[in-house]
C-alpha cells in the first residue's frame, strides 16, 4: 500500500509476518532515534567527518513522522523511543524541539551536546531541557584534528563526563576513528570511562560501528572484562558481530536501537574487503555511483529488498538463535533492559517523568 511517508510492499509484510512479528515482544524501547525538522538544518561548513548516504533517506524526522513510521513498520506493537537531535541541525533550535516533543509525548530524551560548553553550561542545559543524558558526534571535535586522530574525549570532554557521572545519566557514544570498535585508542578510552566515571550509563552505539567482522579485532576479548558498558544494535545488520557481542557481555547489556529515520531505507548490507556496502534499488536514492558505501542492486533483487529496520532485526534473530537466547532474553534486549535503566534514573514510565 502507498502512504504519504513511504511505501510498504507485500514483500515487506511477508517478511514482518514470517520473521519478525512473533520474534519481538509486544512492547519495545527504541533507544536510538534522531528527531529534527527541516527548518533546523544548517548549510554545511566543510567536512562533517561523516558519511553522506543517510541524508538521502529523509529530509526530516518529526515526532509525527516517527509515530507513523512505527505504525507502518510494526503493526500491533507498542514502541517508545529515546530521542535526540541530528548532526546537521542547529543545536539550539533542535534541542529545544526535542525537549518539547519529549515532554509532550513522555519520551526520554538526550541533549545533543557541544564539547565547548563549560560544565556549568552543560549541566544547566541538561536540567532546563529535562534531558536524561547526552549524545554528541566527532564532528564537534576541534577542526584542526584529522578525522583519524579524534578521540572520544575530544567531543565528550572530561568536565562534561564528570557532570554525567555525578548525576548518573546516560551517554550515547558514537565511536570515532576509521578503526571503529577494534581501534586501540577507542578501547583504551572506553575502559578509562568505565573506571573513572562508574555512574554513567554508557551506550556504545551501533555495537561500536562494527558493521563488518573486520571491524572487531580483539575488541570483545578486552570488553568482555567490563562490567557496565552497554551496546545498542542501531543501524547494524551483521549477525556475526551480534553473536560476538552476545557471547562477550550477554543479553543483559544489549539494547534495541534503530537510528531512525535512516532505517526506513530499503536495502541489504554486504561486506567487501572489510567495507560495508548498502545495496539499494536502482534510482531510489539518486546517483550513488560516487559513494563507496552504496551500490545499486540488480532489478530482480531490488524487488526483494526490504527495510533496513527489518534487516537489523533479522540479523539479530540469526545471532540469537545461534547463541540460544530464550524468550526472556529477547524481551530484555528489546524492552526490559531499557526499562530497567529508566527505572534506575527515576523515570516514571507511565507518566514519562523523572528527576535528574
Amino acid at each position: 500500500m502507498n502512504t504519504t511517508l513511504f511505501a510498504v510492499t507485500s514483500y515487506d509484510r511477508e517478511v514482518y509476518e514470517k520473521e519478525i512479528r512473533e520474534f519481538l515482544p509486544e512492547r519495545l524501547w527504541d533507544v536510538h532515534v534522531h528527531l529534527w525538522r527541516r527548518e533546523h538544518l544548517v548549510p554545511p561548513t566543510g567536512s562533517t567527518r561523516t558519511v553522506d548516504w543517510p541524508s538521502r533517506v529523509a529530509e526530516e524526522n518529526t515526532a509525527e513522522q516517527l509515530e507513523e513510521t512505527y505504525r507502518l513498520l510494526f503493526p500491533s506493537k507498542t514502541i517508545r523511543p529515546f530521542v535526540f537531535g541530528s548532526i546537521r541541525s542547529d543545536l539550539e533550535t533542535m534541542n529545544r524541539y526535542v525537549s518539547a516533543v519529549a515532554r509532550q509525548r513522555q519520551w526520554p530524551a538526550l541533549i545533543f551536546s557541544d564539547p565547548r560548553w563549560t560544565a556549568r553550561e552543560f549541566e544547566r542545559r541538561l536540567l532546563e531541557g529535562g534531558f536524561l543524558g547526552a549524545k554528541s558526534y566527532l564532528s564537534f571535535a576541534p577542526s584542526y584534528l584529522p578525522a583519524d586522530e579524534i578521540r572520544i574525549f575530544d567531543f565528550f570532554p572530561p568536565h562534561q563526563l564528570a557532570v554525567l557521572n555525578r548525576r548518573g545519566l546516560l551517554l550515547m557514544l558514537h565511536l570515532p576513528r576509521s578503526g571503529r570498535l577494534r581501534d586501540p585508542v577507542n578501547l583504551a578510552q572506553l575502559l578509562e570511562i568505565e573506571e573513572r566515571y562508574p555512574a554513567i550509563r554508557v551506550i556504545v552505539a551501533h555495537v561500536g560501528r562494527a558493521y563488518c567482522p573486520q571491524d572487531v579485532g580483539n575488541a570483545f576479548e578486552i570488553l568482555s572484562q567490563t562490567r557496565r558498558l552497554l551496546f545498542d544494535l542501531s543501524a547494524n545488520t551483521n549477525d556475526e558481530v551480534f553473536e560476538q557481542v552476545l557471547r562477550a557481555v550477554g543479553p543483559g547489556r544489549i539494547l534495541f536501537g534503530s537510528d531512525l529515520p535512516i532505517l526506513r531505507m530499503r536495502m541489504r548490507r554486504i561486506c567487501e574487503n572489510g567495507i560495508y556496502i548498502n545495496l539499494v534499488p536502482r534510482g531510489l536514492y539518486g546517483d550513488v555511483s560516487g559513494d563507496p558505501h552504496m551500490r545499486e542492486a540488480a532489478p530482480a533483487e531490488s524487488e526483494r529488498l526490504t527495510f533496513f529496520m527489518y534487516e537489523e532485526i533479522r540479523a539479530f534473530r540469526r545471532a540469537a538463535e545461534r547463541v540460544g537466547l530464550g524468550r526472556t532474553d529477547i524481551e530484555r534486549v528489546f524492552y526490559g533492559n531499557a526499562s530497567a535503566i529508566l527505572q534506575d534514573l527515576g523515570w516514571n514510565e507511565s507518566a514519562g517523568l523523572g528527576p535528574i
